[in-house]
């Protein structure tokens, strides 16, 4: 006697009822969504059911395997120590532009597709196109020979990557169903697994300008990721960091790429510096390599010239004009200036790092909308941090405008979000946890 198999009713009611999946269930729903055989009315009240009810650990591995299965998967096998390194989304968040030049330098073969920014985050790949003439666009075979030429390639996502997620995360978007853990590992850890990696290296923010506002929140997620990644035979680790201030002095793209490459010179920031040498050694300890040398090998790339090397030689092979590495100062940016002064004395408690991103998605660096073009040029330097003195009327943050487009609205979003008050601030580690 054959079995029917479960209709798509029957299996939001095993949801609603609080069961759980077999893999089979899970891709009669989501394959079947991406041929258009489930209707969106019936996914949305599916994704609902799954916000309230939540997913056992197999079931978030099981659905985010099914969902990299929806689409083409790369296969790397045909290089070295590949390894990917994902950022949750952060204010000033260039560490992508330090690290992967970094990871190659130390042996290690990065072939990675990155996103455009949306919102108050900012994107690895607009940064790039920053660089005149840096096209993110590359056939299979020229990606998968610069990897192992150069031991880094970095391209825009494909469409045919994982696209149950794409379908999946517009839905989600309007049916309030975006907050919800099982669904935002499985959409993260679904193209990274289908991107091919062995080794995965997350980078999970915490605080104001970021999406998981808890630490409890971003353990929980990382921990999601890393059982996922381990289910597949991924190696996975991931470091939870602090945003609640924005990442290094800089915030849009052309800005982020000068800051960038300060820091592959051994001039960047503290809190960047150390947060890529901490991910590198995360990428290195997950190879096997013991810490301490790993840290020191890491740092040496920023000194002895090896990762900036790597950067430039990457960006002449996607097309880029390598000159700009070697003098950022050319760069386009916009040449209006305006400043944020203390009205008094004392110390900068906090710099909420949402007002600063949405500071710079004002003034034109960032979209509302997918594909709306930017100004590479705008942005926002933090010339005081958190913990740092400051007297009255000194420079708090300076905003780099074009035609004061969106001044007025940016000037208002820093004077709210840079505090200063007298007594001197306890500033919170960059690094909050790791999970293995």
């Amino acid at each position: 006697m054959t079995t029917s198999p479960i209709s798509v009713p029957d299996l939001i009611a095993r949801k609603r009822d609080g069961l759980e999946y077999s893999r089979a269930e899970l891709e009669t729903l989501i394959f079947g969504y991406v041929r258009g055989e489930v209707p969106d009315y019936q996914i949305s009240a599916w994704l609902m059911a799954v916000y309230l009810r939540g997913m056992t650990a197999r079931e978030v591995a099981d659905l985010t395997l099914v969902m990299a299965d929806s689409g083409e998967q790369f296969d790397l096998s045909s290089l070295q120590n590949t390894v990917d390194k994902h950022s949750t989304g952060g204010v000033g968040d260039k560490t992508s532009l330090i690290l992967t030049p970094m990871l190659s330098a130390l042996g290690l073969t990065v072939a990675k597709m990155s996103g455009r920014g949306l919102a108050h985050t900012g994107g690895t790949i607009d940064k790039l196109e920053s660089i005149p003439g840096w096209s993110g666009e590359l056939s299979d075979a020229a990606f998968l020979t610069q990897a192992r030429e150069i031991g880094l390639a970095l391209v825009g996502q494909s469409k045919d990557l994982a696209p149950a997620d794409g379908l999946l995360y517009a839905l989600r978007d309007v049916t309030a169903t975006v907050a919800c853990l099982p669904l935002i590992a499985s959409s993260i850890m679904s193209k990274k697994l289908a991107s091919g990696a062995h080794t995965i290296v997350l980078d999970v923010k915490v605080g104001a300008g970021a999406f998981m506002k808890t630490l409890d929140d971003g353990k929980a997620l990382a921990r999601a990721m890393v059982d996922i990644g381990s289910h597949a035979g991924r190696r996975v680790r991931a470091v939870l960091t602090d945003m609640d201030a924005p990442l290094g002095h800089f915030a849009g793209n052309s800005l982020e790429v000068q800051e960038a490459i300060a820091t592959l010179n051994g001039h960047g920031p503290h809190d960047l510096t150390e947060l890529c040498v901490a991910l590198a050694v995360e990428a290195l300890a997950a190879h096997g390599e013991a810490q301490g040398t790993a840290e020191t090998r890491a740092r040496q790339t920023l000194t002895n010239g090896s990762a900036l090397a790597k950067l430039r030689a990457f960006v002449a092979a996607q097309g880029g004009d390598p000159s700009y590495i070697d003098h950022p100062d050319k760069l386009d940016v916009a040449p209006g200036r305006a400043e944020v002064n203390a009205q008094t004395g004392g110390f900068v408690q906090a710099v909420d790092a949402l007002a600063v991103g949405q500071a710079v998605l004002v003034l034109g660096g960032g979209r509302e909308r997918k594909n709306e073009a930017i100004d590479h040029g705008v942005g926002v330097e933090l010339i005081k941090k958190p913990g740092e003195a400051v007297a009255a009327g000194e420079v708090l943050a300076r905003i780099y405008h074009r035609d004061g487009r969106g001044l007025e609205k940016a000037l208002e979003l820093l004077k709210g979000g840079i505090r200063v008050d007298a007594e001197q601030p306890e500033v919170p580690e960059l690094i909050l946890g790791r999970v293995e």
